[in-house]
């Protein structure tokens, strides 16, 4: 089948990934409805941020869902409200999404006339436990899925000349964005939460070959107490990771120059999303079942084809 049917077919017939059913959502030590609620509330805000310093971002009200629309996700109700900006700030795509009482998401995909990180950063609640994501992703490849558990990459030896090309776009991402400044943020945040687990990552077992494709460098995913605490340090840095994106959109030295291959920006950020909506796919489907978690990703993702956004071509 072709790979638009394969993701029809995981989204119908279901995901190995799923090795158990979803368990019902649970309040643990602190208030799960009001844990959301607070992430909603600072989330809210920093979409409007956003909003303010991108002017030409604009509201998806046909792929918007606001909690009185009937859209539930194991009986909780979905609140989505989605945006782009086919403009000169190019933003293919901003998810801000709300489940009651259980998830907390950003997504925002850039449209290729830069080279700005995706970001993605999702909090799930259930049976007294927070698991937390967050990923700002390289916008070409790095060869990252290859990255053993020590944190080497295979080199000419094993890769050839394409070896440098993908050292190079490391560094690039590097230089650019996954700074120190990011690094000490990311680590100084996970150091002070109570109870953190990691979770499998890069170089590591456990992963699905989508995870492995689509992960970047820095990711975060970790699981932890539902706290006070806890919400509190998660919600802090998931609002300094998205002013530092938004510093990063509206620089004009990350637009690729007169002349560059957006074209074949185009065509990677194409498979790539698509490869994102698989491995979310696998994890809605785990958090709320077939039917709803099947939904719930296709809403979140967005239009998998970003040639609409201007640049495409």
């Amino acid at each position: 089948p072709s790979f638009e049917e394969y993701l029809k077919q995981r989204a119908n017939e279901g995901t190995t990934a799923a090795t158990a059913p979803p368990k019902p959502i649970a309040e643990g030590d602190f208030d799960a409805t009001a844990a959301i609620t607070a992430m909603e509330t600072s989330q809210t805000k920093t979409v409007g941020d956003i909003a303010s310093a991108i002017p030409d971002l604009a509201p998806k009200p046909d792929q918007s869902y606001a909690k009185n629309d009937g859209f539930t996700a194991m009986g909780n109700a979905v609140s989505i409200q989605a945006s782009d900006a086919p403009g000169p700030a190019n933003v293919a795509w901003i998810s801000d999404l709300s489940v009651d009482g259980a998830l907390s998401s950003l997504t925002i995909f850039n449209g290729p006339l830069s080279d700005v990180p995706h970001l993605i950063q999702r909090c799930f609640i259930n049976e007294g436990m927070l698991h937390f994501f967050l990923d700002v992703r390289p916008r070409a490849y790095g060869a990252h899925d290859l990255r053993d558990a020590d944190g080497n990459y295979p080199g000419p030896e094993t890769l050839g000349r394409k070896a440098f090309e993908y050292s190079g776009a490391r560094k690039d991402y590097d230089t650019k964005f996954g700074t120190e400044e990011l690094i000490s943020l990311l680590d100084d945040t996970v150091a002070k939460l109570e109870g953190v687990t990691k979770n499998p990552g890069l170089g590591d077992e456990g992963l699905s070959e989508l995870e492995k494709v689509t992960l970047g460098p820095l990711a975060v995913d970790i699981s932890m107490p539902l706290t006070s605490d806890n919400v509190d340090s998660i919600i802090g840095l998931r609002e300094k990771v998205a002013s530092m994106w938004l510093g990063w959109a509206t620089d004009d030295s990350h637009a690729h120059r007169p002349g560059a291959p957006v074209n074949s920006q185009y065509v990677y950020d194409t498979k790539y999303r698509q490869n994102c909506y698989g491995a979310l796919l696998d994890k809605y489907v785990g958090y709320f079942g077939q039917a709803d978690g099947a939904k719930l990703a296709a809403a979140d993702s967005g239009p998998l084809d970003e040639a609409y956004v201007g640049g495409g071509s």
